[in-house]
Formats: structure tokens, C-alpha cells, sequence
């Protein structure tokens, strides 16, 4: 309702009839309206309403009324008694119908629902020969919740001199509205002012949901807020979801715009989520859509050939055109010429290509073990990673070459024919590429490490003057007019040890000899097999045997890992990340036994099989070894998918981090029995014959007793290419702080070499895990330790443990320790405890803190810089203040781990030690 609008009289109730007085009138334009009056002053005891007509709800639930008034100031009016007054009351009242009357609702408070007492801000007062000069007023007024379907409005006056000159009756709401993709219908406003009535929304027309619900609140003004939820444009759709026009696409749903179709690529109609690439032009499933469409690259240019015998080196330069893209890789086509049939045929697997035959990233390769004298065909093809969609063949230039004389190629394997306990008989095969008529083989053993030659013009050989129940390798090489070939891998054998149980000796020889006369063949292969995997050095003593001895790394898999039925593993989460795959924990539950907490190393999909062979080849090392402190293997899973290594589960991770976490949290003689138990462990590996290599905190792993164990294999036969860790030296896997001079240098890795590496673990876990010459590069380390450098003592570590240490860190390898006395060492101080009571100089372990010109310095130091604001917001701020600092002091600043409030105190200590010292001096 609005009575400006109004153009004939509003005919508005009213009671009593003296009272209020409809009026024609003008507003604060000056435009004609109707009004309504009164001014009975002079008469006291005045009640005057006025009743609107009825007004109908139209769903609202809170009412807004807008009045326009003025009032005549009282005390303007001459001779005015007592009750005049310069306000009204307004007031409603509810009704499903128009049924009101003249008398009916009563003209009183109830039922009438009274809304508030109306004052003006400003009354007139004024009175010169134009007429009155009013002063209008504006006020809103509200009510609520209002549930019937409408209503009436009235004023009442007790005794003003006032005219209602306009009354405008309205709701609140929100209008429909399109916002975050969705279309929000017109909404009323709540029943209270504070109320938020919420409202769903519909997706525009080729929208869809991404967060549900939909929803926008109105507030009691009629304004939107609180959005929640929203609709995308699907994809071919932008803006309002209108559909993407011809040459543009939208490869996915979102608020972004519908791009142009990228070079060398089309649309086939409107609304398009991709454009599709013109004949001759592809993309792979991994370019995005906005990538332009490629094309097969040409063929590699400039080809230059160098011969050596039998080894040959390409290079050539890159195509000319790429195909438009930058993941252009090489293949290499080996075709041998020389065969005699009239043809070329493809090369045999024999032939070896470095780095490799497929996908070589650079524009060369080196090829070995062709035939000597032969005729070859090599095509170097040039792809990228669109070429397997080209129905052509690839683009390539071929170069034909031949090849040299050359010496033969290397002797695969080599069988124990016999033994006794002072000889060993051996045979072996031709080399696969005898490369020319074989002259003689040259035969190299030897024990541990000075070795012998013998020569031998057929492919046996005896060995005699050997020493009874040991072990020997063998070497073999054969040897035609271009030269000695490449030494055949290392063999292991034992002569017989002396007074073994002769029964079983005849009984061996009675079955070999059944055995020979079935078959010779069988029998050589057979026997062999079985010397190379039954090697004892003596009863009840076992001997490491390398996986990779084996002609089938498998058959080593099988005969050290046990098998376990995948439907007996559980994984329950990730923990972590490996070179392989994923690392897991889980349990274990196998027929019969209780079920167990696992870890589980996976092994990633898509794996080559070199890939998966280094992978178990971890398994096939683990399955030999059984001590408490080697980490154990339940067994391997290779006949499912994944392929999985199950070891025990060490709840505290490895050895580092978990110091770091636990920083000053272990006495001395805790962190020394860890440390005996990593010695018994590497002692143990000793005893087999195996040389970890890559001994350090990190690969150490600690369980719920804090019992350590020796864990990670993986560089315990080989060093690769590997440059991803820093901890890794480029060139060869050889971690650089944890390795001996001599491995370094040399890559002689030994059982010495280990107690080195040992001697750095020490220093490890005396430190808490700190970082092993802290951030010196690798190559200041080598230079470091060349010029006699040692890592100081940690702070509180014992002089006896710093000097095994310094023990283990001996330049000449001979004079480092063994690990049988590392642990006697060990076990000593364990039973003596007040051996580790003694503390190296306090100068060498501690920073002098007259070589710090801030507090902050210092604090950094120490390592301990995280509390340096700490320290500064509590005003220790000087070396004269923190020197003087107690225990609570540091409590106060908020050191609250025991280990660091321990190195603080001791720092501190030293410091006023040495500021003792220099006033000493001083006087």
C-alpha cells in the first residue's frame, strides 16, 4: 500500500468522528496527495484512530511501514494545556478477511498489537503570512512475523497537533538471481530482521553441480549472501553455459573460456570439448587438448661410424624438423649382413647397445659384440611421441659397416667337474663369439686376494696345491690371435675339508657316478648347480652367496625367499616412498601362525624386468641372513600383483629421524646399546663374508624396544647411475660422508671399509642425528678427511666412544678394528659404566663464544636457532645476561624439550667457563 499514489479520497475508518480529518494536501514536492489531520489539544483526555483499509500479506512474514508526518511543536501553541503531545502510536492487527467494521476491532490496545510510539525528530513551529511552515518526518517502522492472509494499520493520537501525510505499507525480498552458475528464484525475507531464509539453486542450462548444496541465503534487507556451493559450465560451454561456436572448444567443465582450436586442429560442430587434428597431425592421450597437433619427425642427419674390432660408436645430428614437438628419442636397427644367404636378417640379443637400443634421448650409442669380419646394417630411427599413430614406418638413415678381427668374448660359465681337499677340477663352455680359432684360456683364482694364473689348451683345467676346506674364485678368459678376451664373472668353489664323513663322500660319488652314465650333459649342469649354491666353510657356518651369480636371478629368489600367498596380506596404509614403489604397513597372516605387523615394499607398475630382478634381488640377500639385529624377511610375493618383499615392522622408523625426534631424550648407556646392537648386526654380515656398503643411521631401522637393525641392501652389489639423492655421489651410488678414502677413490669395498662407515653411524647417533660434517659440500669432505680432518666429538659424547671413533676412521684400513672387537669394546662399557663417564676437552667440542658477535650466532651454533626469538622477546640479549641464565630462565623462554634445554645448559656453562677464563687472563 502506498497513499501517495492515490488520487481519490482514502476513506480510511475512523473514531471517533471528531477526530482525525481527511484532507487534500501537498507533499514535500508540492504535489497533490491526501492526508489525514488532527489537532484537538485544547480538549484533554483525547484517544483518535484511524483505520486503513484492509491490507492482504502476499506471503510476506515481516512488514515494513514507511510514515511521513509532521507534528506542531507544543510550546507554539499559545494557552496549550498540559496534554498536549507531540507523538502517536501505531499499531495492527491480523485478519484472514476483510470483516472489519466501524466498531469492530475494538479502537484499544487488545486486540490491536501495538508496534512502537512515533516521535518526531523535528516539529514546526513558525507561522508567518504564507501559512505554516512544516517540518516533514520520515520514519520505518516493523513487525513480524505476520502468518494470516492480511491485515489493517492504525494511528492513534492522545493529543497531538499533527498530519499523517503519507503511509507506504511494503515487504522485503530477494530477487531472482543467477550466481555462481546457479538461478536463485525470488525469496522473501525471514519474519525477524536477523533471519536468513535460504534458498536452493538450479544449475543454468548446461550446467552441472561441483559442490552440492546449492544455496544462497536472504538476509531481512532482501540481500543475497552466504553463497554456497556451485554449478560449472560442461565442457564446450562458457560464460552462461552458452555453447563454445565453431573453432573453439572447452576441454573440461570450470568458469574459464572456450579457447581457439590450436594449430594443425579442427572442430566438427558447436559446443565442442576438444578439437580434433587434421590428417597427418596427432596428439598422444597425455598432450593436453590446448597442445597443437604433431606430426612424425624426419629422419636423423649426418651419420658418422667408428669401427673398433668388434665394438662400433654412432653418432649422428638431430632431424631436421621434430615434428613440431620436443620429445624426439632415437631407435637403433641392428641388421648383420654377413650370414651368406643373400639377406640380413635382425641381430641376436647378443649384441649390446650403451646406454641403450630403444628410446636413446641422445644422438649417440655404443655397440659391442658383433661378429668379427661381418657385414652389418644399423638404421637410426628417429621418433617422437606421436609416431606410433603415423601408419607409416618411421623416418630414419641407415649406415652400413664391417666389422674387424677381435678378441673372443667373455666365458658365461664355468661347472666344478671334481674336488678333493687340495684340488678342484673345472670345465667350461666356448664363448659365445669366439670371434676366431681359440688359441688356450688363461685360468685366474685365488683366495682372498693375491691371485694365480694357469694356462689350459682345452676348455678343463685341474687346480692343484690348493689349501683343504677353502673357498676359491675363478676366473677363466679365452685367447685367440687378436688377444686375450674379457675374464668370465667370479665363481665360487671349496675344496673338501679334511676328516669329513667318508660315507657320505662314498655316497655322493656312487650317485654322481649313476648320474654320469645316464647323462653326462645332465650330470655337469646338475653338479655344478649344486656346488655353486652348498658352499660351507664349516659346519654349521654359512657363506653369503651373491644372487647375481646366478645364470637366473629368479632361481636365487626361489631358493633364498619363501613364497607367500598374497590373500594372506593386508595392506593398511602408505608410510613411504622407495626406489621401486610404495612402502607400506600391513599385516601378515599365514596358515597356522598368529597374524603379524608387517612392512611391505611394493613394486611400482609398469616395472622392466632388470627392474623387477633388482627389486627381489634385495629379498634373495635378506632370505640368507638370521640375527637379531639384520632386519628379517617374512618372505616375498611374486606370483601376484604387486610384487611385494614383507619384512618384520620396526614401529620407530629409522635410526636419524627417530634421534631427531628424541633429541637429548636417551641416557648414555641407552645410545650405547643401540649402538652394540648395530655392531653385532655388521659383525654377523662380516662372519658371511658380505659387505654392507652403505652403512648409516638412515639405513638402520629401530622398533618398539628400541632394538636397531641393519636394513637396505640395495648397494650391496653394484653402484649405479644415480644423481636424484644428494646423499649419492653422480658417477657411482657411494655415499660420500659415510664412505671410506679408500672406497672413494678406489671403490675397494671391504669389511674395513664398513667399520668406517660404522664409525660415522657413532658419530650419528652421539649427535642425535646430526648431518655428518654438517653442510660442507662432498667434495670439501674428500678433501677434508685427505688432509687428516675428523669430526669432532658431539656434545656430552664419552672420550672413550669418540676414540673408537677415531679408531674406526684410521687412513690405513688394516689398522681399523674388527667388528668382533667393536662389540667386545662395547660390551665393556655397557658392564663398566664409568668408562663413559669421562668427557673429551670441553675447547673441542664446544664453540668458543668469543667467536660470536650476537647471541643468535650462537644460538645457531648450538642448533639450536629456533628459540632465538624467544631469547630476544625475553631480553637475553647479550653474552653478559644469557651467562647468567638458570634452569627456570630457560624453562621461562620456552625451551621445553629435555635434550635441548640439557645443550643450552651445557653451552651455557661452558660460556661462563670461558669468560672465566679470559678475566683470569686479564688480571
Amino acid at each position: 500500500m502506498d497513499s501517495t499514489t492515490a488520487t481519490a479520497e482514502l476513506g480510511w475508518t475512523i473514531s471517533p468522528s471528531q477526530g482525525w480529518e481527511e484532507v487534500s494536501g501537498y507533499d514535500e514536492n508540492m504535489n497533490t496527495i491526501r492526508t489525514y489531520q488532527v489537532c484537538n489539544v485544547f480538549d484533554s483526555s483525547q484517544n483518535n484512530w484511524v483505520r486503513t483499509n484492509y491490507i492482504r500479506r502476499r506471503g510476506a512474514q515481516r512488514i515494513h511501514v514507511q510514515m511521513k508526518f509532521s507534528v506542531r511543536d507544543c510550546s507554539s501553541i499559545p494557552n496549550v494545556p498540559g496534554s498536549c503531545k507531540e507523538t502517536f502510536n501505531l499499531y495492527y492487527y491480523e485478519s484472514d478477511s476483510d470483516t472489519a467494521t466501524k466498531t469492530s476491532p475494538s479502537w484499544m490496545e487488545n486486540p490491536w498489537v501495538k508496534v512502537d510510539t512515533i516521535a518526531a525528530d523535528e516539529s514546526f513551529s513558525r507561522v508567518d503570512l504564507g501559512g505554516r511552515i512544516m517540518k516533514i518526518n520520515s520514519e520505518v517502522r516493523s513487525f513480524g512475523p505476520v502468518s494470516r492472509n492480511g491485515f489493517y494499520l492504525a494511528f492513534q493520537d492522545y493529543g497531538a497537533c499533527m498530519s499523517l501525510i503519507a503511509v507506504r505499507v511494503f515487504y522485503r525480498k530477494c530477487p531472482r538471481v543467477i550466481q555462481n552458475g546457479a538461478v536463485f528464484p525470488e525469496t522473501l525475507a525471514g519474519a525477524e530482521s536477523t533471519s536468513l531464509v535460504a534458498a536452493r539453486g538450479v544449475c543454468v542450462p548446461n550446467g552441472e553441480e561441483v559442490d552440492v548444496p546449492i544455496k544462497l541465503y536472504c538476509n531481512g534487507d532482501g540481500e543475497w549472501m552466504v553463497p554456497i556451493g556451485r554449478c560449472m559450465c560442461k565442457a564446450g560451454h562458457e560464460g552462461v553455459c552458452q555453447t563454445c561456436v565453431s573453432g573453439f572448444f572447452k576441454a573440461a567443465q570450470g568458469d574459464h573460456s572456450c579457447l581457439q582450436c590450436p594449430i594443425n586442429s579442427r572442430t566438427t560442430n558447436e559446443g565442442a570439448t576438444n578439437c580434433v587434428c587434421r590428417n597427418g597431425y596427432y596428439r598422444t592421450d597425455s598432450d593436453p587438448p590446448q597442445m597443437p597437433c604433431t606430426t612424425v619427425p624426419s629422419a636423423p642427419q649426418n651419420v658418422i661410424s667408428i669401427v673398433n674390432e668388434t665394438s662400433l660408436r654412432l653418432e649422428w645430428t638431430p632431424p631436421q624438423e621434430g615434428g613440431g614437438r620436443e620429445d624426439v628419442v632415437y631407435n637403433i636397427i641392428c641388421k648383420s649382413c654377413g650370414s651368406g644367404r643373400g639377406g640380413c636378417t635382425r641381430c641376436g640379443d647378443n649384441v649390446q647397445f650403451v646406454p641403450r637400443q630403444l628410446g636413446l634421448t641422445e644422438n649417440r650409442v655404443h655397440i659391442s659384440d658383433l661378429l668379427a669380419h661381418t657385414q652389418y646394417t644399423f638404421e637410426i630411427q628417429a621418433v617422437n611421441g606421436v609416431s606410433d599413430q603415423s601408419p607409416y614406418s618411421p623416418q630414419y638413415t641407415s649406415v652400413n659397416i664391417t666389422t674387424n678381427q677381435a678378441a673372443p668374448s667373455s666365458v658365461s660359465i664355468i661347472h666344478q667337474v671334481s674336488r678333493s681337499t687340495t684340488s678342484i677340477t673345472l670345465s667350461w663352455s666356448q664363448p659365445d663369439q669366439p670371434n676366431g680359432v681359440i688359441l688356450d684360456y688363461e685360468l685366474q683364482y685365488y683366495e682372498k686376494w693375491n691371485s694365480s694364473l694357469t694356462r689350459s689348451q682345452t676348455n678343463t683345467a685341474v687346480i692343484r696345491g690348493l689349501k683343504p676346506g677353502t673357498i676359491y674364485v675363478f676366473q677363466v678368459r679365452a685367447r685367440t690371435v687378436a688377444g686375450f678376451g674379457r675374464f668370465s664373472g667370479k665363481m665360487y668353489f671349496q675344496t673338501m675339508t679334511e676328516g669329513r664323513d667318508h660315507i657320505r663322500c662314498l655316497s655322493l660319488l656312487i650317485v654322481t657316478g649313476i648320474v654320469f652314465i645316464i647323462a653326462i650333459t645332465v650330470f655337469i649342469i646338475l653338479f655344478a648347480v649344486s656346488s655353486f649354491l652348498s658352499v660351507e666353510v664349516s659346519p654349521g657356518m654359512k657363506i653369503y652367496i651373491d644372487p647375481f651369480t646366478y645364470e637366473d636371478p629368479n632361481e636365487a629368489v626361489r631358493e633364498f625367499a619363501k613364497e607367500i600367498d598374497i590373500s594372506c596380506v593386508k595392506i593398511e596404509q602408505v608410510i613411504g616412498a622407495g626406489e621401486f614403489g610404495e612402502v607400506c604397513s600391513g599385516n601378515l597372516r599365514q596358515p597356522g601362525k598368529r597374524e603379524i605387523l608387517v612392512a611391505i615394499k611394493t613394486l611400482k607398475a609398469g616395472y622392466t624386468e632388470r627392474q623387477r630382478r633388482d627389486f627381489l634381488s634385495e629379498a634373495s640377500i635378506m632370505g640368507q641372513f638370521d640375527h637379531p639385529n639384520i632386519i628379517h624377511l617374512e618372505g616375498v610375493v611374486t606370483k601376484s600383483s604387486p610384487v611385494m618383499i614383507i619384512t618384520e615392522f620396526m614401529e620407530n622408523g629409522s635410526l636419524d629421524s627417530f634421534l631427531r625426534q628424541n633429541d637429548g631424550q636417551f641416557t648414555v648407556i641407552q645410545l650405547v646399546g643401540m649402538l652394540r646392537g648395530i655392531a653385532a648386526g655388521i659383525k654377523y654380515l662380516c662372519d658371511m663374508n658380505y659387505v654392507h656398503r652403505d652403512l648409516a643411521a638412515r639405513n638402520i631401522l629401530v622398533n618398539s624396544n628400541l632394538v636397531c637393525k641393519v636394513s637396505d641392501f640395495g648397494l650391496s652389489r653394484f653402484l649405479e647411475e644415480d644423481t636424484s639423492d644428494p646423499t649419492y655421489t653422480s658417477g657411482g651410488k657411494i655415499p660420500i660422508r659415510w664412505t671410506a678414502p679408500e672406497a672413494i677413490q678406489y671403490r675397494k669395498f671391504t669389511s674395513s671399509s664398513d667399520c668406517w662407515s660404522y664409525g660415522i653411524v657413532m658419530w650419528e647417533v652421539m649427535s642425535y642425528g646430526e648431518r655428518p660434517y654438517w653442510d660442507m659440500s662432498n667434495q670439501d669432505v674428500i678433501n677434508a678427511i685427505e688432509q687428516d680432518y675428523r669430526l669432532p666429538p658431539p656434545m656430552d659424547c664419552p672420550s672413550a666412544l669418540h676414540q673408537l671413533m677415531l679408531d674406526c676412521w684410521q687412513k690405513d684400513r688394516n689398522n681399523r678394528p674388527k667388528f668382533s672387537q667393536i662389540v667386545g669394546t662395547l660390551d665393556k662399557m655397557i658392564r663398566n659404566p664409568s668408562t663413559l663417564k669421562a668427557m673429551t676437552p670441553l675447547s673441542s667440542s664446544t664453540p668458543d663464544f668469543s667467536s660470536f658477535s650476537t647471541v643468535d650466532e650462537w644460538l645457531d651454533a648450538i642448533k639450536m636457532g629456533q628459540y632465538k626469538e624467544n631469547f630476544t622477546n625475553e631480553g637475553f640479549t647479550s653474552f653478559d645476561v644469557v651467562s647468567q641464565m638458570t634452569m627456570e630462565d630457560i624453562l621461562r623462554v620456552g625451551v621445553t624439550l629435555a635434550g635441548h634445554q640439557k645443550k643450552i645448559l651445557n653451552s651455557i656453562q661452558s660460556m661462563r667457563a670461558q669468560m672465566n677464563q679470559i678475566t683470569s687472563v686479564e688480571v
